[in-house]
């Protein structure tokens, strides 16, 4: 037996229960992960909520977790007991003090990262690295690089959350111009530090006039919007013509409809990606991980691991997230 989050029902964070498990042993082509660090992501509060359905009830939520392979699956190669490994996507269940994962979704931590890190940045960082990577643009050019280059303006909600922070942080080492909008002045400092351009704290001004002032009346080539319904209409007012609307996040909850007319006035492209869409295939993910730890490893990306919790704590810590109290990364230590 090993202690895990449940989720019997939907709900507010107090259905998170700390209870008794047991895992088993890993089948073929599985490994048994006895983890020392997870990552907490808004997708765990969806879930939780309801807005992502989960396979069954009950359920262990997360969706990211580092720790130390104890046991593999019968005839699996390149994955010895011992060895440190990450996963971020599915499947549900890293608010555990161990799991069972398929071989193919773990990939190995460089040695020079520490597990908290490494557990922190790894989904979020695969999510900024899609984002930046492939989807701007990427209707028209998606056989070439449709990465965000100099020259181009961006505008980042929620730019001192976990996401937030790494937008910021690789798009300007890309050499774009990056707006990002944060609820008060600590957050505004701390997006400062992670190379915005210009912040708007958009509980003290509007945000869609700022974005207006700041680029003289022309939009920003693309939103990143995580936020949802309060942001959405305001986000879509930003871009420029034949900008682009990437919606990744509901955290304030779903945007109304919106008619496809009304993307016409300025020839505006929608997406709404998810992150298990781009690391499909094993190459995929490993090409998406090794770039993240790579840019962690450089200096690129500084990872800030503001708050860590007990994973016996994740309702206070889901409740925390919700009510805007962190910023940056939030861990669960087993």
């Amino acid at each position: 037996m090993v202690k895990a989050i449940r989720v019997h029902e939907h709900g507010g964070p107090q259905v998170l229960k700390w209870e008794d498990v047991k895992i088993g042993e890993p089948n073929e082509g599985e490994v048994r992960v006895r983890n020392k660090a997870i990552g907490l992501n808004f997708v765990d509060v969806y879930f939780r909520k309801g807005v992502y359905k989960a396979p069954s009830f009950p359920f262990t939520p997360g969706v990211e977790a580092v720790g130390v392979v104890t046991a593999v699956g019968a005839g699996l190669t390149g994955r010895l007991v011992g060895d440190l490994v990450a996963y971020a996507g599915r499947p549900l269940g890293s608010y555990a003090e161990e799991q069972i994962l398929p071989a193919d979704r773990v990939v190995p931590v460089p040695p020079s990262i520490e597990p908290v890190i490494a557990a922190s940045v790894l989904s979020k960082g695969m999510t900024t690295q899609f984002l930046l990577r492939h989807c701007f643009k990427a209707c028209f050019y998606a056989s070439l690089d449709s990465s965000v280059e100099p020259g181009h303006t961006i505008l980042v909600h929620a730019a001192a959350g976990g996401v937030g922070s790494l937008l910021c942080q690789w798009a300007n080492a890309l050499g774009a111009t990056v707006i990002g909008t944060v609820s008060n002045k600590d957050k505004a400092a701390q997006a400062k530090e992670d190379g915005c351009h210009h912040i708007i704290i958009y509980t003290q001004e509007d945000f869609v006039t700022r974005v207006n002032e700041i680029t003289s009346g022309s939009g920003v080539e693309v939103v990143y919007d995580s936020v949802g319904k309060d942001t959405f209409e305001g986000s879509l007012a930003c871009l420029k013509l034949r900008g682009y609307m990437v919606s990744f996040g509901q955290s304030s909850g779903t945007p109304d409809p919106v008619p496809l007319s009304s993307l016409a006035a300025k020839s505006l492209f929608l997406t709404r990606p998810t992150l298990m869409h781009y690391v499909v295939t094993r190459d995929e993910l490993l090409s998406a991980a090794g770039e993240v730890f790579a840019n962690v490893a450089s200096g690129v990306l500084k990872v800030r691991v503001n708050h860590t919790y007990p994973l016996s704590e994740a309702a206070k810590a889901h409740e925390d997230l919700e009510n805007r109290k962190t910023s940056g990364s939030v861990v669960l230590i087993p």
